[in-house]
């Protein structure tokens, strides 16, 4: 046997060992696959950065060229104008000069009057031209006001950067709290980093303790865009025992790692209500029942039909009839007027929580506990072994405590939700308005079996909610209760 041990270990092992070797094997090729796509998309962004450098490359081409164009233009205008001035210029120099060599008065005197009319004219004209001419360039610079300065883009691509994978959140299990069916978790950095933008939380029910188990997992559930470092969960049911989390960093590039997963416990009582307990006159499901006044009746007369079908051969209709029959009989635990049905879970010991819904237009139903020796005729309250509240609405609202064919009448308003609270070991039995908390009554005594929810109902309906823990505010009137219980003896006079 201890080979066998050995062997069976060394086997799973293995079969661990060769997992790990398949984990390692994809994680590098998912390295290779997204280190590949990473430079894919790096060259695509420096790509696209190219293109639009060759775009602004030539539209600043073309206005250089436009403005060079322009200017040259220009100067080119008043060079041409500066060149005839200078050719009227020299002509009326050389007239002038010509003039001068006349070295005969009475021929110098001849011409005289022409030449100087004819100077005067050309004088007028050349120098009119000449003195509008500016002795200064018209284009008032070089071009330089359209100098290149990729200063500012030049420092932007310099500090272009990967941002980095933020790193895995820590839960600090100490700082979660579970109670009043909510969950607080709690988180924390390794180390500080400011670039993260949000977290992202998970968490799923399980009912293993420990690392979460692959197979018979439930999905995880997504809570997205978190800010702060802590969050409430808050209106759970605990219909599993414990609950699994992990969290996640994220900033406005990517995600990193989750968290180590850390699993709570989820403390809280769950049952359903037994179909095979109930009363023919009454429809069960997981979480209602509802007073059927056919159900007897629909009863007899399947059996009716069932006998006349024996004479026969049966049809495929007559034996899914017969069928259902035979569920329907085996649920025939009670019977009369004792329209009840029982919780499928025992109270064996510690303190549990569970709250009670009546339909408004129910007649009459009670809610508490028995043990299992409730015979099939007997009603809650009725019995040395069975506790319960009871509420009457078919002429007038009655509200009153039940055990062991006794009654207290309570003068308090009827609530439409009522909590149930069993303390199996201190031997108490306690209703509260669901509501308020405000405490209705209490049964104390001392229970020797286990106890189980017990509900009966005539003329209406009543849902169940299960998976409840002890709320707080119970919690603390309990302890009020019982620093005071000399003082409150009044309530257990039926105990």
């Amino acid at each position: 046997e201890t080979l066998q041990r050995i062997v069976s270990t060394l086997a799973n092992k293995n079969d661990e060992i060769h997992n790990f070797i398949d984990m390692l094997n994809h994680t590098i090729r998912n390295v290779q696959v997204n280190s590949s796509n990473a430079i894919s998309e790096l060259d695509e962004e420096f790509d696209g950065l190219y293109s639009i450098l060759d775009e602004m490359k030539g539209s600043m081409s073309s206005t250089i060229q436009q403005e060079e164009a322009r200017k040259i233009q220009a100067l080119q205008d008043q060079l041409s104008q500066c060149s005839n001035a200078l050719e009227s210029s020299e002509e009326l120099l050389e007239l002038a000069a010509q003039s001068l060599d006349i070295k005969d008065p009475v021929e110098f005197l001849k011409v005289e009057n022409i030449t100087w009319i004819c100077i005067r004219q050309k004088l007028i004209v050349t120098m009119a031209s000449a003195f509008r001419i500016s002795l200064k360039p018209k284009v008032s610079d070089s071009m330089t006001h359209l100098m290149v300065d990729f200063a500012l883009e030049r420092r932007m691509l310099q500090a272009v950067k990967f941002l980095p994978v933020p790193k895995a959140p820590e839960i600090d299990p100490a700082a979660c709290l579970v109670a009043d069916n909510c969950i607080t978790v709690s988180w924390r950095m390794p180390e500080e980093d400011s670039r993260i933008d949000h977290f992202v939380l998970e968490y799923r029910k399980t009912n293993f303790d420990g690392l979460p188990r692959v197979k018979d997992e439930q999905r995880w559930e997504m809570i997205d865009y978190i800010k702060a470092t802590e969050y409430t969960l808050s209106g759970l049911k605990f219909d599993t025992k414990y609950m699994n989390f992990r969290v996640q960093a994220c900033n406005k590039a990517v995600a990193g790692e989750y968290s180590d997963p850390v699993t709570l416990e989820t403390k809280a009582f769950v049952f359903s209500l037994d179909s095979t307990s109930s009363h023919l006159n009454l429809k069960v499901e997981d979480t209602y029942v509802e007073w059927d006044p056919t159900g007897g009746k629909g009863q007899e007369k399947i059996k009716g039909k069932e006998n006349k079908s024996r004479s026969g051969a049966p049809s495929p209709k007559r034996t899914s009839v017969s069928t259902r029959s035979s569920v329907r009989g085996s649920r025939d635990r009670f019977t009369g007027e004792s329209y009840t049905v029982l919780g499928d879970t025992a109270v064996e010991s510690g303190q549990h929580y569970w709250e009670v819904r009546a339909q408004k237009d129910c007649k009459s139903y009670s809610v508490g506990v028995t043990y299992r020796n409730l015979g099939k005729f007997d009603q809650l309250g009725r019995t040395n072994s069975s506790w319960c509240i009871h509420i009457n609405n078919w002429l007038q609202t009655t509200f009153s405590a039940k055990h062991n064919n006794k009654t207290k009448t309570l003068d308090v308003p009827v609530p439409d939700r009522i909590g149930v609270y069993c303390d199996f070991d201190g031997g108490q039995l306690a209703f509260y308005n669901a509501n308020s908390k405000e405490l209705l009554h209490t049964f104390r005594t001392k229970f020797t079996q286990p106890l189980l929810p017990g509900f009966m109902i005539w003329c209406g309906g009543l849902t169940v909610s299960a998976g409840l823990q002890v709320p707080s505010a119970v919690k603390t009137l309990q302890k009020s209760e019982n620093g005071l219980s000399g003082s409150t003896s009044s309530l257990n006079i039926i105990a």
